[in-house]
């Protein structure tokens, strides 16, 4: 077996399950205690009898044989092992599967995470998975001056396509607005069971014509960096470089910086 077996495909999917049936013990899943048992752990007949499933079909699992493991299967695995959220989700990952029941974290926004936006010298703020504004900081408002500051529920989504404004601050809107379209859809991706996420998009689409156009479009793209711009009615023309994170303790939050560029003479 070589490294990168062991980081994944079906040997380090075998790997998982074997270390944390050797450390479930059988008391743990009512089973009873025997003193004659050579392991602490459970047996491999027995946690597949638990999880409803052959004996063999469980060995060839945890020997890494390249079998079709079901959802359901991976997620009776998962409640047999006692597994917590996060080592449930590796295990999903790990098979390549989707786990129906995906732990998503609430989108709260701690006291440090809001600090940190704060002492930013740029804009910053916080979205979640429907992109609504969370947190943001001074400049982030002065930037979007005639929104943050007057909307009580702001939503970048909503900003982009329905507040006057934003045909006006972003230079170049069409483009910028077909891109953002095709971002928030690879990022629905993460949220395929959500509710929330999908009720959002139905309101959006009966709300803007043109949102409702870009999504038929089927267009997915990565939200990455690059260059914005902006024409501030007070500041006139502004650019920025544009940079997004992850923070730690919450995926579906995204923290968005601003870093302000010079203005070239080519810019426009």
């Amino acid at each position: 077996m070589t490294s990168l077996d062991l980081l994944s495909g079906p040997k380090a999917l075998g790997a998982f399950l074997r270390a944390h049936r050797e450390r479930t013990s059988p008391e743990m899943v009512g089973l009873p205690h025997s003193t004659r048992r050579r392991t602490s752990g459970l047996r491999r007949e027995e946690l597949a009898q638990i999880s409803g499933i052959s004996t063999t079909w469980y060995t060839w699992i945890e020997q890494g044989r390249d079998v079709s493991i079901s959802a359901g299967t991976l997620s009776r695995l998962a409640q047999a092992l006692r597994l917590q959220p996060a080592e449930e989700d590796y295990l999903f990952t790990l098979a390549g599967v989707k786990n129906p029941q995906e732990h998503v974290q609430a989108p709260t926004v701690s006291e440090h995470l809001a600090q940190c936006i704060d002492q930013l010298n740029c804009p910053g703020y916080l979205i979640d998975s429907c992109w609504n504004m969370l947190a943001w900081n001074t400049q982030a408002e002065q930037l979007f001056q005639g929104w943050l500051d007057n909307d009580e529920q702001p939503n970048l989504l909503r900003f982009v396509f329905l507040h006057p404004l934003a045909r006006t601050l972003l230079v170049n809107w069409e483009a910028r607005a077909k891109r953002i379209v095709a971002e928030f859809r690879a990022e629905t991706s993460h949220y395929a069971h959500s509710e929330a996420v999908r009720q959002w998009v139905l309101n959006l689409r009966q709300e803007s014509s043109e949102f409702d156009k870009g999504w038929a479009q089927q267009e997915v793209l990565a939200r990455e960096g690059g260059e914005r711009r902006f024409e501030h009615p007070q500041r006139g023309p502004v650019r920025y470089l544009q940079q997004t994170f992850l923070p730690s303790g919450n995926s579906e939050l995204r923290m968005v910086m601003l870093i302000e560029q010079a203005l070239t003479a080519q810019a426009s």
